[in-house]
């Protein structure tokens, strides 16, 4: 060969060895004899030293990343290299990239080429030609390759046909059907996850629920016997996986996620997964094989799921929270259209507030709508319950028939749990008594298996008898009587402190879709959305600005008012305790509580002698200028011959100084001081002492 130069020979020749699949490694020999052979040439033209690379063995050339190949190119940029050897370019690359990353280094060292038609030089012009050629045939082919069978996958998945994996819960009953698995203790698993979903609402609360009773999933595995099932606790993905699957509602779906290619580290990386609206699956038959569940309650639930999840929907509710606002999620503004968030305050946090601030968020606008949740909540909730009323006693029944069932329900599957692990324990025990009994090695092992099958019996029936002398589940008959009474009567019940805000929670999104809430002037303008599409108006009042449900009332404005300017803050704390009154929180009064009051409403404290500044008197005052008793003067006050006020009972009384100079005053202040009754007839005696 004319091509192969002493320089060539006295470098190393490289032979690559390359198979796209481990399935290939496993099965396709004569692939991988044939180049392993190539050695054999290499040393038939000359070389020397001869090393392979076989690091690519069930790794696809398509460009992903390919350590034999990286090692080769190393190589090669080093100048040990001095021929690459492979059976056909599609050994090499299947991707222009890497095919002519690998022609330009080959070309810049002087790298022949070697494959089982020939020599190639990759500096000679003809020869770059027919080596790019056949990179661009062999990427070509594989693109074919992957398109007939994609579509041939494709063809097979629009009749339903196809299975890559089947789901727990189900097997393959022929090549191209599946059925339910014949197992009762995985149908009625399966089953009770989708029964609690509808009862709990949300994935999280049956996982709660799920974790909190021990109640296990199967979980199937692969390994040499084939096919296993092991039981464990769930963790949130298997159970959101489950309630999503639309196969568990007897649909065959395909198609239903996607893949995303991009670029790391220079090379292609493809990460999959990414969930496609259900407009853009490839395939949906309904009703393909047995389900579960109909594919009705499955879109509900879906609904549901994609409701609870917050902050990743415009307008859904998300799920049910801690919190004492009970319709945060339902509220949507009837001004921007944006949903209503929730902000807590107060010392315990306890004082919720409803608002709508999307507009500032998002474009730095001014906020929307804004208002108390107390007044609103007890609103809607006395609308709920005026509907529910007559549903009391139905619901007060479902109740009790909802816990005989979850007792049964944990009862079916420990009961199920015992009958497969007793079933392991039989299985064992015939096995140790098919073994030798010399064979100590194996009859030992099998022995272990036998007890620990025993152990887990015990254990199950431990948690059987525990739980059937639990005293929490069965009603007792006064338990029984007062849930029926409390079904009697929905409004006790709502407000009876056993009902969280949780319970309420979901009792309000179970009848009512949403809430649009406008606000106009001191009022708020509801329109309740209920779940069967029916509306209701409700409007309620809306405290004006600077009232809250701790403000004072307008009568005790007006009365400490007046009376800071009587008498001192301590002197005004007696006198309004001593006439019953209390604060907004429904404390009593003392000083610092007056002198707050006051500040917040900047009113000057009483100053000593600012009553005379203004001409008031007191009664002492009046009567010292009288020359007559404190008495005395109360009787004027009363014969109202003496004009005078009292802000209320027990207050000081306001006399003015220039009324105490009347005429009238003072000729009836003589006569009382004299015993004398006050007449006009001066015939009449006194009686002097």
């Amino acid at each position: 060969m004319t091509k192969i130069t002493p320089d060539h020979l006295a470098r190393s020749a490289m032979v690559y060895v390359r198979q796209s699949t481990a399935d290939q490694v496993v099965n396709n020999h004569e692939s991988r004899r044939r180049q392993y052979g190539l050695a054999k040439r290499a040393k038939a033209l000359g070389w020397a030293a001869i090393e392979v690379i076989d690091d690519d063995l069930g790794r696809s050339g398509s460009g992903i990343a390919r350590p034999g190949f990286e090692t080769l190119l190393a190589a090669i940029c080093e100048g040990r290299v001095g021929a690459v050897v492979s059976i056909e370019a599609s050994r090499l690359a299947r991707n222009g990239r890497d095919w002519h990353t690998l022609l330009e280094f080959c070309g810049l060292v002087g790298t022949l080429i070697i494959d089982e038609d020939g020599v190639y030089e990759p500096r000679d012009p003809n020869d770059r030609l027919l080596l790019g050629m056949k990179g661009t045939m062999s990427e070509m082919e594989l693109s074919l390759f992957r398109q007939r069978s994609l579509e041939a996958l494709k063809q097979k998945a629009r009749r339903g046909e196809l299975f890559l994996t089947v789901a727990v819960g189900y097997l393959k009953a022929r090549h191209d059907r599946i059925e339910k698995d014949p197992d009762r203790r995985i149908q009625e698993a399966i089953s009770l996850v989708f029964s609690k979903f509808t009862e709990l609402q949300t994935v999280r609360q049956v996982l709660l629920w799920m974790r909190q009773e021990h109640l296990p999933l199967p979980a199937t595995g692969y390994d040499a016997d084939g096919r296993t099932v092991t039981w464990k606790l769930p963790v949130y993905n298997t159970l959101h996986h489950i309630l999503t699957n639309p196969i568990y509602a007897g649909a065959y779906a395909f198609g239903r996620t996607r893949s995303c290619i991009r670029l790391a580290d220079g090379r292609k990386k493809i990460v999959r997964g990414f969930r496609k609206e259900r407009a853009a699956w490839d395939t949906l038959i309904l009703d393909h094989h047995a389900g579960y569940i109909g594919w009705a309650e499955f879109e509900r639930n879906q609904r549901l799921i994609s409701d609870n999840a917050n902050g990743k929907g415009f307008m859904s509710r998300g799920a049910v929270r801690r919190g004492e606002a009970l319709l945060a999620g339902l509220f949507r503004c009837g001004h921007c259209g944006r949903k209503l968030h929730v902000a807590y305050s107060g010392e315990s946090g306890s004082s919720g507030r409803y608002h709508c601030r999307g507009a500032q968020f998002n474009h730095g606008g001014a906020s929307c709508i804004s208002f108390g949740g107390m007044r609103v909540d007890r609103a809607v909730g006395d609308e709920v319950i005026e509907r529910l009323q007559p549903l009391g006693v139905e619901a007060a029944l479902a109740a009790l028939e909802t816990r005989r069932n979850e007792a049964a329900e944990k009862r079916r599957q420990l009961d199920l749990a015992l009958e497969q692990a007793r079933y392991e324990v039989a299985r064992a025990r015939r096995q140790y008594d098919a073994v030798d009994p010399d064979n100590r090695l194996v009859a030992a092992e099998l022995e272990q298996r036998w007890n620990e099958r025993l152990r887990a019996v015990q254990t199950l029936e431990q948690e059987r008898d525990t739980t059937a002398a639990d005293p929490r589940l069965p009603f007792t008959p006064p338990e029984r009587q007062a849930l029926l009474d409390l079904g009697a009567d929905i409004k006790r019940a709502w407000h009876s402190p056993g009902a969280t805000p949780q319970t309420r929670k979901r009792i309000l999104r179970t009848v009512i879709d949403e809430i649009v809430v406008s606000v106009e002037d001191d009022a708020l303008n509801l329109v309740i959305r209920w779940q069967g599409g029916d509306h209701t108006s409700l409007r309620v009042r809306k405290n004006r600005a600077g009232q809250h449900r701790w403000s004072t009332t307008e009568d005790m404005v007006e009365l400490i008012t007046a009376l800071a300017r009587q008498m001192p803050d301590r002197a005004i704390a007696s006198l309004l305790n001593r006439a019953g009154k209390r604060t907004s929180r429904g404390l009593n009064w003392n000083r610092s509580h007056v002198c707050v009051w006051r500040n917040h409403r900047r009113i000057e404290p009483y100053r000593e002698g600012e009553r005379s500044e203004r001409g008031e008197a007191t009664l002492d005052e009046a009567a010292s200028a009288l020359n007559i008793s404190e008495a005395t003067v109360r009787r004027l006050i009363a014969d109202k011959t003496l004009p005078a006020q009292q802000v209320c009972k027990g207050a000081p009384w306001i006399i003015l100084v220039s009324d105490l100079q009347r005429e009238a005053v003072r000729n009836a202040a003589d006569a009382r001081r004299l015993r004398r009754p006050p007449s006009d007839d001066s015939q009449q005696n006194v009686l002097v002492f």
